[in-house]
C-alpha cells in the first residue's frame, strides 16, 4: 500500500523521495552539460514541428478537440495521428528523391543544410479546398516531378 485515508505510507514517502533523486539528476545535468541541453532543445524542436503540422492538418477547430466522451476524443486523435504519419511519410519520400536528384545534378548541398530538414515542413500543404481521391496519372516513375532548384520559389512572399 502506498496510501490509506489519503495519506501517504512509510513506503509511499520512500517512493516519492526515490523518484526526486532522478529529477534531481536530471536538473543538475540540464544545468551543467550543455551538450544534454542542446540535445533536449532538439528533441523539443521536433515536437513543436509535429504540433503545429498537426495544427494545421486539424486546423477546423483551430487545432483543439472538443469532445466531452473520451471515446470521441481517441477517434480523433487516432484519425489526426493517422494522417500526420502519412503527411510526414509524404515528406519524408520527397525529400529524399529531391536530394538524390540534386545530388545525381551535382547541385552543390551543405551536410549541415540536409541535417537540419524536418519532414514536419508544412508551407506546401493546402488544408481548405476542393479534395480528389482519384489517383493521378504520375507516369513510370511513380513519383510526381520535382521542380527545379535552379527556378524561384513560387511562395517567396513567406505564406
Amino acid at each position: 500500500m502506498i496510501q490509506r485515508d489519503g495519506n501517504p505510507t512509510p513506503l509511499g514517502d520512500a517512493i516519492a523521495h526515490y523518484g526526486r533523486i532522478f529529477k534531481t539528476l536530471h536538473i543538475l545535468t540540464y544545468a551543467v552539460e550543455e551538450p544534454y541541453r542542446r540535445d533536449i532543445k532538439g528533441i523539443r524542436n521536433l515536437q513543436e514541428s509535429r504540433h503545429a503540422l498537426a495544427g494545421k492538418i486539424f486546423h477546423g477547430r483551430k487545432g483543439e478537440i472538443y469532445q466531452r466522451y473520451h471515446k470521441g476524443m481517441e477517434e480523433q486523435l487516432g484519425a489526426l495521428g493517422l494522417v500526420l504519419n502519412c503527411v510526414t511519410l509524404w515528406n519524408t519520400f520527397y525529400m529524399d528523391k529531391a536530394l538524390d536528384q540534386l545530388k545525381a545534378e551535382r547541385y552543390p548541398l551543405g551536410e549541415e543544410d540536409v541535417a537540419r530538414l524536418s519532414p514536419f515542413v508544412r508551407r506546401h500543404i493546402n488544408v481548405i479546398g476542393t479534395y480528389s481521391f482519384t489517383q493521378p496519372d504520375l507516369g513510370p516513375t511513380g513519383m510526381r516531378q520535382l521542380r527545379d532548384p535552379d527556378e524561384p520559389d513560387w511562395d517567396d512572399d513567406g505564406l
